[in-house]
């Protein structure tokens, strides 16, 4: 499996404010990258996976809203997630 549970917990250390944080955005924001980026893995060799094309579609959309909700929070708080993660607006 691409994503076991000490995965989880590393990113969540990383990013959030301990192993056990699943709450806090950034670390939501985080996990929801690791998963984009290996859905965006598996498209590029089945390009006729629509289902994980939807699935995909929804997590950024998801990863969105949360970025869009931590810049009305503290804008600090999200410029500093987007630096460390490489995403662009």
């Amino acid at each position: 499996m691409y994503l076991d549970s000490e995965k989880k917990q590393e990113i969540f250390a990383k990013y959030g404010k301990s192993n056990t944080d699943t709450g806090s955005p950034e670390a939501q924001i985080a996990l929801f990258s690791y998963r984009i980026s290996h859905l965006t893995e598996h498209l590029k060799l089945n390009k006729k996976d629509y289902n994980t094309e939807r699935s995909l579609k929804i997590l950024v959309g998801k990863r969105r809203r949360l970025l869009d909700y931590l810049v009305d929070v503290d804008i600090e708080r999200y410029r500093n997630i987007i630096k460390d993660l490489g995403i662009r607006k």
